[in-house]
């Protein structure tokens, strides 16, 4: 064998040897995978790691927050009385980066607006800071499959290949890929009135979505400048006749109210720059692609793309805002958006469901299932459905809510064990999708999530077999609300005693559906009758079955009647002493009952189930 043989011989050996290489993926081993470093995705990765668990977010972009920064949803619909866990955590970190409130209420449909860049920015600081969470980047899901030590997920890094083996999975895609993968049952579209009982439903299911986005941020480069794009393909002005209407959804689709400066005020972002996602005649776009493979989908987001140049033509040319140029936020080519924003995904089929009539009167189904909550909301029902004509005329922002709770058992797939899904993909209904599907619920169902895979791969249990009271303790020390009261916030002395008791029913707060930013008020200053309190009591206590109480206002004297006739070891005098309650005859507060209650009796201890029903 000559030279050349031989160097031949050995470059196809080395060429096989690469080839075996990467044919073989590289096993990487964690407590809690999260597929999917969006909204949801951070705050799950964040929670889980700060409670022990060995966490790996993997993303498939280069940035973090989903579809408050690589969507350009970066303004923030609801939630502002509820600063709940990591979204008021965020919240604060954008308040001390721009420098308050005030420097964030830059448009008028939102509180809180932001620069998408400077979101994902905050996120990346905040996740830095947690030892057990690693992050990677560009990585892309491929598969999964369960084995009996737990989940082994194949993902693609750049050119490489990794076997991810997980005790627990967390789906936060934007799309629920991965709850489909992994074998859980799930919906899509609109649900019939008959599956969910719900009055406002079509008659039939069908696999209507939301329409989508893909969002632009532009920028004004000031007086006399000219930021005119090229006329994109197809470009149809009366398309977009109507994008000036500023009239309130709920009024009807086109009215007399025009005023273009005012629609792209709408979304106006600090330091000159503006969102646009919501004119009824704007970019939204009809596109379900949920059940397309990778490549359709982006042939698909081609055509939603090429919708928003087409708007943002419209608005340099005919609305004459030349001006008003793409911003170069996200480091992309064609200066859009990384991803889509994406209103509705698959919904898993949970342990528990949240239809739109636990909303209205949570205090009056057949289940408690407010008693299970943890993620809380306070926009109204909002779908967008302008760009399908097949979709069935339903008013959905005249179905009038007060504030709201998530089951955490609508984050548990009923037929998969050691997953959960969060995202746009939990359990609830079709209608009230268009509420959940908001910024701030969403960030709050990643934390919930990321708390139930910290806390099954601590304890070595299913999230479905978790206390679901530890779940909400773990949450509550996170600044987390478990009810919506407005009213109670972290800051108060009272408030983990007041939402401990608002989840077990004893006191109920008063719901106000209002305008936007729906309202349950707990009145913790107001008082609170002994007939109130000993029917709330009798739910958990037999003792009190026959106790006699009047509609007059809770006494201490009363209350420690009470309290006694509950358990006779409890000390009248050891009462007033250590909660220094110094008249028989003073009126007490509702805050300071729930304190009480919390202190002396302790019953939130007392286990539930998914459904809220005492053990």
């Amino acid at each position: 064998m000559n030279y050349r043989q031989s160097l031949l011989l050995a470059i196809l050996f080395s060429f096989s040897c690469l080839a075996l290489q990467a044919k073989k993926p590289e096993v990487y081993k964690t407590s809690v995978l999260i597929v999917g470093g969006g909204a949801s995705g951070v705050t799950a990765g964040l929670q889980a790691s700060r409670l022990g668990a060995k966490t790996l977010i993997i993303e498939e972009t280069d940035w973090l927050g989903g579809m408050l920064t690589s969507a350009g949803v970066s303004a923030v619909d609801g939630n502002h009385q509820l600063p709940s866990g990591l979204w008021g955590e965020f919240r604060q970190k954008l308040y001390d980066y721009y420098g308050g409130p005030a420097q964030v209420e830059t448009g008028w449909v939102s509180n809180t607006l932001f620069e998408p860049i400077v979101g994902n920015q905050i996120f990346k600081q905040m996740t830095a800071k947690t030892t057990e969470l690693s992050i990677w980047y560009q990585t892309k899901f491929s598969t999964i499959k369960k084995n009996d030590k737990g989940w082994v997920v194949q993902v693609t890094k750049g050119n490489k290949s990794y076997l991810i083996h997980a005790d627990v999975v967390v789906d936060c895609t934007e799309l629920g890929d991965v709850m489909a993968a992994a074998g859980a049952s799930f919906y899509v579209g609109m649900d019939s009135k008959n599956r969910t009982g719900e009055v406002y439903a079509p008659e039939e299911a069908n696999n209507i979505i939301q329409d989508l986005t893909y969002v632009a941020v532009l920028k004004d480069y000031g007086k006399g400048v000219d930021k005119t794009i090229p006329k994109p393909s197809g470009f149809d002005p009366k398309e977009f006749e109507n994008s000036c209407d500023v009239s309130d959804p709920s009024s009807g689709h086109i009215s007399a109210n025009i005023d273009c400066e005012k629609m792209l005020t709408y979304g106006k972002l600090p330091n000159g720059k503006y969102m646009i996602n919501w004119p009824k005649e704007g970019n939204d776009i009809y596109l379900n692609i949920i059940a397309k493979t990778p490549a359709e989908r982006e042939i698909e987001l081609k055509k939603a793309k090429l919708h928003t140049l087409r708007f943002i033509y419209y608005i340099q040319t005919v609305l004459g805002y030349k001006n008003l140029g793409l911003s170069d936020e996200f480091g992309t080519k064609d200066q859009l958006p990384k991803i889509p924003y994406h209103r509705e995904s698959r919904r898993v089929e949970g342990l528990v469901s949240l239809p739109v009539h636990y909303l209205e009167k949570p205090f009056d189904q057949e289940f408690p299932l407010y008693r299970t909550g943890a993620i809380v909301g306070d926009y109204t029902i909002d779908h967008h459905h302008l760009k399908n004509p097949n979709a069935p005329q339903i008013d959905f922002i005249k179905i009038k809510i007060p504030s709201y709770n998530v089951p955490l058992g609508a984050l548990i797939p009923k037929n998969v064990s050691n997953f959960i899904v969060a995202e746009k993909s939990i359990s609830v209904s079709n209608i009230v999708a268009g509420a959940t599907r908001l910024q701030p619920v969403v960030l709050e169902i990643g934390q919930a999530a990321g708390a139930l895979a910290a806390l099954s791969v601590k304890e070595g249990k299913d999230p479905k077999d978790l206390n679901i009271r530890d779940v909400q303790s773990k949450l509550l020390d996170a600044q987390v609300y478990l009810m919506p009261y407005l009213d109670v916030k972290p800051t108060d002395s009272y408030f983990k005693a007041v939402q401990k008791i608002g989840a077990t029913g004893i006191l109920k707060g008063t719901g106000n559906p209002y305008k936007w930013a729906n309202q349950t008020w707990f009145y913790p200053n107001h008082p609170v009758s002994e007939f109130e309190m000993v029917k709330g009591l009798k739910s958990y206590y037999k003792a009190l079955e026959n106790y006699q109480a009047s509609g007059a206002d809770l006494t201490i004297s009363e209350f420690i009647n009470i309290l006694i006739a509950i358990d006779p070891k409890i000390s009248r005098d050891t009462v007033k002493q250590k909660y220094a309650l110094l008249s028989n005859n003073e009126v007490m507060k509702r805050s300071e009952v729930a304190v009480l209650i919390d202190a002396l009796l302790n019953p939130f201890d007392q286990a539930i189930d998914w459904f809220g029903n005492l053990k």
